[in-house]
């Protein structure tokens, strides 16, 4: 159902922060992990690389409502917060890394639940997020250029992407319509295309983020992506019961940022996904 941000004044209430409504159907708030110093293969990760917790909620024209997200802990924290996730009822339906050889260790665990009452889920939700020293929400700072070719980059994969403050944003959405637990998803929840370029300076970047297949696309993705030189971190699922089923991979790279978009684009074209407006 659409809705609009004041219908999520509890929720943004009881999460500690503001969040911000995506197409008019997904209310989304990010928790960056600003606390975290972590260092992969020599480069210092940027919140908005990897190392951002991302939750959604979504109403349904039965009055109930949808929570998914997923949630970046340190490893000293991972079990502190699934016994709490588990004691707020609220289901991990993937647990992973999305980052190679790093220090120090970071988990990433994917959530969904449903219930007819958002600002208790979002309560409940609170209650696991205490259990991380995630910090509170910054003061927003004014956006500046990215040393970036962004125009580039765009030229390259064929979409628009966002400067994100740390990292230009890149993201792509399945063009079927995604089922999951009986529930339709928003176009681009739970089903996108993500690829975020951290800048290093003189054009080049460090690449991290994962694209979304079905098990027909996946080997033709794999093979293209390792054709372009770009690292695979991880493959696997996000979701229990989604519907058609999809496989995620992350990957990692580090080079000139519009050579590292053309080495993406043959993946993204093996797959069914087109531009996030």
């Amino acid at each position: 159902m659409p809705t609009t941000e004041a219908d999520w004044k509890g929720v943004a209430q009881a999460l500690g922060r503001p969040g911000n409504l995506i197409r008019g159907t997904h209310y989304h708030t990010a928790f960056p992990r600003g606390d975290l110093r972590v260092v992969t293969r020599g480069v210092t990760v940027t919140p908005g690389l990897s190392l951002g917790s991302h939750v959604s909620f979504v109403r349904y024209d039965n009055g109930s409502n949808l929570l998914m997200g997923d949630l970046v802990v340190a490893e000293t924290e991972l079990q502190r917060v699934t016994d709490a996730l588990q004691a707020q009822a609220i289901p991990q339906t993937a647990l992973h890394k999305h980052l190679l050889s790093q220090t120090p260790d970071v988990w990433w665990t994917h959530i969904c639940a449903h219930g007819h009452d958002a600002v208790a889920l979002a309560r409940r939700l609170r209650v696991a997020l205490d259990h991380t020293a995630t910090p509170p929400p910054a003061p927003p700072v004014p956006l500046r250029p990215l040393d970036l070719d962004t125009a580039g980059i765009d030229a390259a994969l064929g979409v628009r992407g966002t400067n994100n403050g740390d990292v230009y944003t890149s993201v792509f959405v399945r063009r079927e319509t995604v089922v999951d637990e009986g529930h339709i998803l928003p176009p681009g929840l739970g089903a996108t295309t993500a690829f975020n370029f951290q800048p290093l300076g003189r054009g080049r970047a460090a690449l991290n983020g994962d694209l979304a297949m079905v098990a027909g696309e996946v080997q033709e993705a794999l093979t293209a992506l390792r054709r372009g030189g770009i690292d695979l971190v991880e493959l696997h699922n996000h979701g229990l019961t989604d519907e058609p089923r999809l496989f995620f991979v992350h990957l990692w790279a580090v080079g000139d940022a519009v050579t590292l978009a053309r080495a993406l684009r043959p993946a993204v074209a093996a797959t069914n996904v087109g531009p996030a407006t």
